[in-house]
């Protein structure tokens, strides 16, 4: 479990301290407010350790490795220029730091960059073990229609796509989970597989497929929305996220229609109860409702929030927190819409 994330001077964010849950982290704000922002640096540092933990030879961190995977993790997930383009631009040179602090203090680490700085990362905290579980991070868009062949293509050539397209569509592509956890896994396939209206295969030839009673179907010929829930349901599947990890998540609410939404804020619920850490990056007031409701359930009492408000301020985003949506400030893409509702219900007055 992540406890908390602590930057300062990180792109548009001066100091913030988020103090996260162990089940479910919704991150709320404006574009450009910089939610995509965090959900990346977190899912960055996590993915770097869990994939140096996948290779024999490394049996402990070490400063030097850590620096150089870290670096080469931000640069491939955020794209920039250089890394010092993720410090927070003001007059002269200014540090950016980042620490992240785990329940198992082993994990921890902390590390650092300069406006300056091409490549470079300075680790200030070498952690003592490497994450064992996998972080899995799902981007607005969905990618099981370019799934063939995609990892591939991306590790031989330069492609100006960011590497959580990478990262997510080597998690689809590994193999069903078998054993033990079967039954759970159908427990939580089962309504989204009503809510797809079939089940997801992948081929031999590298192509996914939802199929149901009316034959099989290749993903380019099934609604994108129904295809971020294959994603889902997919992810499951291969018990990426039923081993205790993490999920982020961003704008879960990209190109669904409320009826989906629904199934997504349920699956997500139901995830959380399974001990998997959610990252959530929203401004959908639906959404946000939706998750409150199942939370509000007698059976989910036990389950644990944090909501971040991410607040424009002069030239720099202000973050607000706590256990509920009223916590954390008014935000103004929710404002909208519920005065949308309100001119809406006064037509007919």
């Amino acid at each position: 479990m992540l406890n908390n994330l602590i930057i300062k001077n990180f792109t548009v964010f001066p100091n913030a301290e988020l103090q996260f849950s162990k089940h479910l982290n919704v991150i709320i704000g404006e574009n450009g407010a910089g939610k995509t922002h965090l959900l990346k640096v977190a899912y960055s540092a996590l993915a770097t350790s869990w994939e140096e933990s996948r290779h024999p030879t490394n049996r402990t961190p070490t400063k030097t490795l850590m620096q150089t995977r870290l670096a080469e993790k931000l640069n491939n997930v955020f794209r920039p220029e250089s890394l010092g383009r993720l410090a927070r631009r003001k007059q002269g040179r200014e540090r950016c730091d980042i620490k992240l602090n785990f329940e198992n203090a082993q994990l921890n680490f902390a590390f650092s960059f300069s406006t300056s700085s091409k490549t470079e990362v300075l680790l200030e905290q070498v952690p003592e073990a490497w994450l064992d579980t996998s972080p899995a991070y799902i981007p607005p868009r969905e990618l099981l229609s370019i799934f063939p062949n995609f990892v591939s293509i991306y590790e031989t050539h330069y492609l100006e796509f960011e590497e959580t397209w990478r990262d997510t569509c080597i998690l689809l592509g590994a193999p069903l989970q078998r054993g033990h956890k079967e039954k759970r896994i159908q427990e939580l396939l089962a309504p989204l597989e009503l809510a797809m209206g079939g089940a997801i295969e992948l081929d031999n030839n590298g192509r996914f497929y939802l199929r149901n009673k009316r034959g099989r179907f290749e993903m380019p010929l099934v609604a994108e929305g129904q295809r971020k829930l294959a994603m889902l349901a997919r992810l499951i599947a291969t018990g990426v996220l039923m081993n205790k990890g993490f999920l982020f998540w961003d704008e879960p609410e990209a190109n669904l229609n409320p009826l989906l939404i629904k199934q997504v804020a349920q699956s997500i619920v139901s995830l959380s109860k399974t001990g998997i850490q959610v990252f959530l990056a929203t401004h959908s007031l639906f959404l946000l409702r939706e998750l409150e409701i199942l939370m509000a359930d007698r059976q989910n009492l036990a389950l644990q929030s944090r909501f971040f408000g991410l607040h424009l301020s002069d030239d720099c985003v202000v973050v607000k927190q706590g256990d509920a949506i009223d916590e954390i400030g008014d935000i103004t893409s929710l404002d909208e819409e519920l005065a949308q509702s309100d001119r809406f219900i006064g037509i007919g007055v």
